[in-house]
């Protein structure tokens, strides 16, 4: 008889164990409160315009079509992509702006070009941060960290013998500083930070590796939109047979002596011989098993931050903006002091636009242009997200239309809004953080939660709120290291 197998949520991360684990032969059943399959990763539509919901950044695209291979399909058939030739426009209000080229070459050219910055000095940089991820990948990013076995490993001894390397007791901020004369270079190199939802001047310098990752794969777009990589996938499991209950909620994991039995909803019971939760690990544990002991300190652990999302339907287009944006604020670190020590958004936040209408045909009229605009945020404390909302509305207008001289209020034609409530309600992403816990403390990699319960055997966890972390690579990985933990029938 198939041992089955239960997912709670149909995230990015559900989606790829539920495809590995069919094809492992496991008779695999998704779980999913909404009533489409994606969580953040979803789409909608106002007017003529389309939108991406949510991740914008599509990188390491390997990660996807692999799952395609193992099923022995040809991906091309379901997914298309591209690789992007400017990975990002960069603007500061002191009339600087830098293009951002995916070509290593091009953009070390171009960084002499505007930011004076020698060449080679970037160039070995970025070899640095290879070497950082080339050292570090096969032990926090593609293995549980939480298993003995893990550091028993040739990989364990190098990582130990070039610890300096890794520049762990400085802040990515320092590390930058230390490498670049140029203020504009450090500051974007600073971003990265917010790739997993934390602060530069706090999260460790091992954290430029992160520059490897997308200097070295690239950055892509999907041809139909990001929703495609959620909708190519969900088609793939629905081929293997994994089963989708859509609009249902979970109420309870079942435990029986320690042991997973099954779950419980409004409308029954299901037994399953394994359970995978991608839902946020904080609700889980506080939501469905009330009776079992929760692991305080790692639930306790700050948030990421969030983001307030604006998305515009703009009657107009724009050839100085690209795929990605960022209109950076004056003073860096006293957004990130904002948001991770004061719990609110600056006078001045840095402003990033993702327009797909340049790449996606259809996501906008002709002439028009569809913006998904994002300020990073903290997560929810309560704040009065009404009057933030304005604040950022008039920020983001003033801003842009003095950069782009135009008069961006007239322009905008329909809109729609994200807070971290909202984020919190729809992907049940607790305090609406985006991935989970940050990385501002050193030992963050090893304070997440792993994918596998200490206490109750047969039950999981993936996704971006526990080991290895935010973003859609990592929410992929965490489902192979799942599935790796799971053993083959």
């Amino acid at each position: 008889m198939m041992k089955k197998v239960i997912v709670i949520g149909s995230g990015i991360a559900g989606l790829a164990v539920s495809i590995r684990l069919a094809l492992k032969g496991y008779n695999v059943q998704v779980f999913e409160q909404n009533s489409y399959p994606g969580g953040k990763l979803s789409s909608f539509s106002i007017k003529d315009y389309r939108f991406d919901a949510g991740p914008s950044l599509f990188t390491m695209p390997h990660l996807v079509t692999e799952l395609f291979k193992l099923a022995g399909e040809d991906v091309k058939n379901y997914f298309e992509f591209s690789k992007k030739e400017i990975a990002c426009n960069y603007f500061w209000q002191d009339g600087t702006s830098f293009t951002a080229y995916g070509e290593r070459k091009k953009f070390l050219k171009e960084v002499e070009k505007i930011f004076g910055e020698p060449q080679y000095n970037v160039d070995k940089y970025l070899k640095k941060a290879k070497k950082k991820y080339d050292l570090t990948s096969s032990l926090f990013l593609e293995q549980s960290l939480h298993k003995v076995k893990t550091f028993i490993s040739l990989d364990t001894l190098k990582a130990l013998f070039q610890l300096k390397t890794f520049e762990l007791q400085k802040s990515l901020h320092q590390a930058n500083a230390q490498s670049f004369s140029s203020p504009h270079l450090i500051q974007l190199f600073d971003r990265y930070a917010t790739y997993n939802g934390s602060d530069p001047y706090q999260t460790s310098g091992i954290m430029t590796l992160i520059q490897h990752l997308e200097s070295a794969y690239g950055t892509f777009v999907p041809k139909k939109g990001m929703v495609s990589i959620t909708e190519s996938l969900f088609g793939l499991a629905k081929r293997l047979g994994v089963k989708f209950s859509f609009e249902t909620v979970v109420k309870e994991i079942k435990v029986e002596l320690g042991v997973i039995s099954g779950i419980k909803t409004k409308s029954g019971s299901f037994s399953s011989d394994y359970v995978i939760s991608n839902m946020d690990v904080f609700h889980t544990y506080k939501k469905l098993l009330p009776n079992e002991i929760l692991p305080i300190n790692r639930l306790k652990q700050e948030r990421s931050s969030s983001a307030v999302i604006f998305y515009w339907g703009i009657k107009q287009s724009f050839p100085d903006l690209d795929l990605h944006n960022i209109f950076f604020s004056k003073n860096y670190k006293k957004e990130f002091q904002a948001i991770f020590k004061d719990k609110t958004v600056s006078e001045d936040p840095t402003i990033y636009i993702n327009i797909t209408s340049k790449e996606v045909v259809g996501d906008a009229p002709k002439g028009c242009e569809n913006w998904f605009i994002m300020i990073n945020t903290p997560a929810d404390h309560g704040q009065d997200w009404t009057q933030i909302v304005n604040r950022l509305r008039s920020h983001i207008i003033t801003n842009i239309s003095k950069r782009l001289n135009v008069n961006l209020k007239n322009l905008i034609v329909c809109e729609e809004v994200l807070t971290p409530p909202n984020i919190e309600s729809k992907t049940q992403s607790y305090m609406g953080a985006l991935y989970g816990a940050s990385s501002n403390d050193t030992m963050a990699a090893f304070l997440r939660h792993p994918n596998f319960s200490n206490r109750i055997k047969n039950l999981y966890f993936c996704g971006g709120s526990v080991h290895p972390g935010g973003g859609i690579p990592l929410c992929l990985l965490s489902a192979k290291i799942v599935d790796e933990l799971i053993p083959a029938k």
